[in-house]
Parts: structure tokens; C-alpha cells; sequence
């Protein structure tokens, strides 16, 4: 069993130092998605929602938020991203509820990995369409979200083994 690298001797919290690690390729996308109602895709699907274009103000919302994951999440260093993408794709459940799944992209090339700026990408997005519609339908459903794939670095590339990816590529 692997130790935790977050912890130094004392037991407590540290960031771990990555100073001596070759600089790779690296690539994380992670998934995630958010049920709503028929009004909610009704409303984001032909722009007439009071607060506008609901997708476009979520797509940035989350590549603003892979920039700023080590602002929010303690451990992670800062990173310097190379390219953040957000796709979309709607997955009707049945006649009252349709599944809006994301997909961040985050790419870098460095001493560290990418998955928490693309799993908060994701997780913001979901959260910023959630925002935008509540006033329509507060039962909105998030989650799940996970990391699809990674790829580069010392541990290799990862895929994840479940049911629930919902992107063939």
C-alpha cells in the first residue's frame, strides 16, 4: 500500500515538493453532469432563460475555475495550464427530465498532474448551470463527477473502469 505524500513526518499537512520531477506532457479530463427538468432544457436549449446563454457562461466559468484550483483546493500547486476545454452533450432521460453531461479537458506540461483542474472545471460548470436555472427549478441533480483519463507522469495513464462514461473517444 502506497503512503500518503501529503503528510510529513509529523503527521501533518505539507505540499509535496515536486522540484526534482522531469517536466511531461500531461493531460486529465474529467466528467460530470446535471439533471434539470424539460423547462431548464427547454429554457437553456433556445436561450430564453433571463440570465442568457446558459452554456457559454458555464464553459467559462469552468475554464476560470481549472486556472484558479490551487486557489481553492490547499495541496495543489500552482500550475501554469496550457489549454482548458468544456464540451456538452444532452442525454434525454425521459419526457420530464434531460441529463446534461460535461467533459473538462485541462493539458499541461510540468512537474505535476492536472486531474483537480480538470475535476473542479467540471464540478463548476455543473454548479454554474445550477446557478443559472434555479430560479426556473431548484431540484436540479449534479454529480456524478469523476476523472475520466489522465495521462503523463510518473504514475502513467489512468482509465477510468466504469459504467458511467458516458464519451467514447
Amino acid at each position: 500500500m502506497e503512503s500518503f505524500t501529503h503528510f510529513n513526518e509529523q503527521g501533518r499537512a505539507k505540499m509535496v515538493d515536486i522540484s526534482s520531477k522531469d517536466d511531461t506532457k500531461r493531460t486529465a479530463i474529467a466528467a460530470s453532469s446535471i439533471v434539470v427538468s424539460k423547462a431548464i432544457y427547454d429554457g437553456i436549449t433556445m436561450q430564453t432563460l433571463k440570465k442568457g446563454d446558459v452554456l457559454a457562461v458555464a464553459q467559462v466559468s469552468g475554464i476560470m475555475a481549472a486556472k484558479k484550483t490551487w486557489d481553492i483546493i490547499p495541496m495543489c500547486h500552482v500550475i501554469e495550464l496550457k489549454g482548458v476545454n468544456i464540451t456538452f452533450e444532452w442525454q434525454k432521460h425521459n419526457d420530464d427530465n434531460y441529463e446534461l453531461l460535461i467533459e473538462a479537458t485541462a493539458n499541461t506540461t510540468g512537474g505535476t498532474g492536472v486531474e483537480m483542474e480538470a475535476l473542479t472545471a467540471a464540478s463548476v460548470t455543473a454548479l454554474t448551470v445550477y446557478d443559472m436555472c434555479k430560479a426556473v427549478d431548484k431540484g436540479m441533480v449534479i454529480g456524478p463527477t469523476y476523472l475520466l483519463r489522465k495521462t503523463g507522469g510518473k504514475s502513467g495513464d489512468f482509465t477510468a473502469n466504469t459504467k458511467l462514461q458516458w464519451f467514447n473517444k
